[in-house]
């Protein structure tokens, strides 16, 4: 998981791809298309959920443009990320500019990895249609570094408590929710490190329970708006102001950025001009079902000192697996077990079920101290019949699932699993942020759809059979460690030291 500012990220290239293709402006595209014909899909199909896989980055990157670009009301995001390099300005720019536009903006943003400037953030705050809340603000946002080392040794459990939703919603009739956070590498775009990730959109039947979630977070007292964040004194809190001049100094230099092309990195301007602005192929692909969302509660649950407790959506999984007769196939970026967990996993072997599993391999993480976690159990987790496999850093599906594969071949980016997937006896399948870890089953708040159709189950479990090939991934069993370098095997022999199991 790499750091910070992420919300949005892409949304504005989506807006820019719209604009840029056709020469007018978002207000224009809106008319012309607008969210009409979703209007007409969810009266066809009343009670039911229409769903669609986005299993590439770019194709991921499209979907999230159009809907953002089409707004007319809201757009309500939940992310863990915000980045504010140098797509999270131009993101913010987005947000600004739809908010301008009129459409109603509401932002949720987990506090410990924000970096945004404090200005900017107060400034965008104090817009007459954008609100931003910051989720359980003990790290960064308005807290002094004296607050923070308070926090950490007053309310341990409080401050490694995290909102690891991610929900978009667009005008409450669509979402996207899924392992991607707002960044370069989830959508194929970095240099050097690029995440294999997994969305889902829906729409129709589940997206009210989505914006239930969104609105329970939002009236928690565990989210605390920006002003209220920079209102305070003395020396545990920050005191930040704006001008009217300040503010329109910030709206005007964001615009100002926007619109020159030196801002764009190159892949980034071919993405503008090579993706076409037409949801309508993605929506052609749309498969309608029975589907569940499931989601934790603000807080996780009810302890206040102890680092377990399980939650909402712990739960729900742990039903799906104890409900398994023949098989189940998991993907996820870390594989922790906790001790109920590996309980779970065990009796679904007993009980004749086949458990595989896709996690990265030490080649490929970018997490060692979670690494270290799978490390410790991973004999015990192969001798309890468990298959697991570990992704390489440079797979063969690769060249498939990377639109600029060409573009980046020589430059041998790592692609790493990031995708938070589970497939039950090939007729249920969950897509969600939930990894397989201690941290999300009772710290983090996590989120998921839970899709009952076989045709759509047997679809994801083949693109993660694919990961699961020798040419993309090495078996645990055969000591794939001895790829990574001598210095990544070193810090992970470090973390193994830890007791640090029920953080990871």
């Amino acid at each position: 998981m790499k750091a910070p500012f992420y919300i949005l990220k892409y949304l504005v290239v989506g807006m820019l791809q719209c604009s840029l293709l056709v020469f007018a402006p978002p207000v224009a595209l809106a008319a012309q298309h607008g969210l009409e014909f979703i209007d007409q899909q969810i009266a066809e199909h009343e009670g039911l959920t229409g769903v669609l896989v986005l299993d590439k980055g770019e194709e991921a990157l499209l979907a999230r443009a159009w809907l953002a670009d089409h707004a007319t009301e809201s757009i309500e995001v939940q992310y863990f990320i915000w980045s504010s390099d140098n797509i999270g300005k131009l993101a913010t720019e987005a947000l600004l500019r739809a908010a301008e536009r009129g459409v109603r903006v509401r932002v949720i943003v987990d506090d410990l990895l924000i970096d945004a400037p404090d200005k900017t953030l107060l400034a965008l705050a104090l817009h007459e249609n954008i609100q931003i809340r910051i989720y359980n603000p003990k790290h960064s946002v308005g807290t002094s570094f004296i607050k923070r080392i308070k926090n950490v040794v007053t309310d341990f459990r409080g401050v490694n408590q995290r909102m690891h939703d991610k929900t978009f919603i667009v005008d409450g009739k669509v979402v996207i929710t899924g392992g991607r956070n707002m960044a370069n590498e989830y959508f194929d775009y970095d240099q050097e490190y690029n995440f294999r990730d997994r969305d889902v959109l829906a729409l129709g039947q589940v997206v009210a329970d989505v914006k239930k979630s969104f609105e329970r977070f939002w009236k928690s007292e565990l989210c605390s708006s920006v002003e209220q964040r920079f209102s305070g004194i003395g020396i545990f809190e920050k005191k930040v102001t704006v001008n009217n001049e300040e503010i329109r100094k910030i709206y005007s230099d964001l615009h100002q950025y926007a619109i020159l092309t030196e801002n764009f990195a190159l892949e980034v301007r071919r993405a503008i001009s090579d993706i076409p602005a037409d949801f309508a192929r993605l929506a052609k692909k749309i498969v309608w079902t029975d589907a569940q969302f499931i989601s934790d509660i603000p807080g996780k649950n009810k302890k206040r000192f102890a680092l377990d407790g399980g939650g909402e959506a712990s739960l729900a999984l742990a039903e799906l697996i104890s409900k398994a007769n023949k098989k189940i196939v998991i993907q996820s970026p870390y594989l922790v077990l906790s001790d109920e967990a590996e309980d779970l996993f065990r009796k679904a072997v007993k009980r004749g079920v086949e458990v595989l599993i896709s996690t990265n391999s030490l080649a490929s993480t970018d997490n060692l101290q979670a690494f270290s976690g799978y490390k410790k159990q991973r004999k015990a987790l192969v001798k309890m019949g468990l298959k697991v496999v570990e992704y390489k850093p440079h797979p063969r599906v690769q060249q498939q699932l990377l639109e600029r594969y060409q573009e980046l071949k020589n430059k041998q980016p790592v692609f790493a699993i990031h995708a938070k997937t589970m497939v039950i006896d090939s007729e249920v399948v969950y897509i969600g942020t939930y990894n397989l870890d201690p941290r999300s089953e009772n710290l983090n708040t996590e989120v998921g759809i839970i899709m009952k159709n076989e045709a759509l189950a047997k679809s994801v479990e083949k693109m993660i059979s694919v990961d699961m090939l020798p040419e993309n991934s090495w078996l645990a069993s055969d000591k794939p460690d001895k790829h990574a370098p001598l210095g990544k095997r070193l810090k992970v022999l470090f973390w193994q030291m830890m007791p640090i199991k029920s953080l990871l």
